[in-house]
């Protein structure tokens, strides 16, 4: 749980360079105030970065790409969540589909968000910090 004085941490996950810009520029320059304490390219660089911050404190949330190089978003989720059962994770994904929500809610993944819907990151991102 974040104190209300500080700003929510996020890890961003994404094999695409352009999308990773794009939602730290979202999240940084909405009116809620996020801060992005990390950015990983793909599963395996992800969970390294994970293991250098402090979960679930930092990040608060993990917004997660699924199809990428390597390891897919959802199991690199089911790794984090095994590591820190507590961690906010939401899936970002151009592709999600009923068996994906599925599969992400049996994990524990707080939320399944399509990337045409990124304006709801800010918020999102609130709400599962409190």
């Amino acid at each position: 749980m974040m104190p209300v004085d500080t700003k929510p941490t996020v890890l961003i996950v994404d094999d695409e360079v352009d999308i990773r810009l794009l939602v730290r520029a979202i999240l940084e320059s909405s009116d809620v105030g996020v801060e992005v304490v990390g950015e990983a390219v793909d599963g395996d660089d992800a969970l390294a970065v994970f293991g250098t911050l402090d979960p679930p404190e930092v990040p608060d949330v993990v917004i997660l790409d699924n199809r990428m190089p390597g390891k897919e978003g959802l199991d690199v989720a089911a790794e984090m969540l095994g590591q820190e059962p507590r961690q906010n994770i939401v899936l970002f994904s151009a592709f999600v589909t009923p068996e994906i929500e599925a599969r992400a809610q049996a994990l524990g993944v707080r939320a399944c968000v399509g990337k045409n819907d990124f304006a709801r990151l800010p918020e999102l991102v609130v709400a599962l910090s409190r």
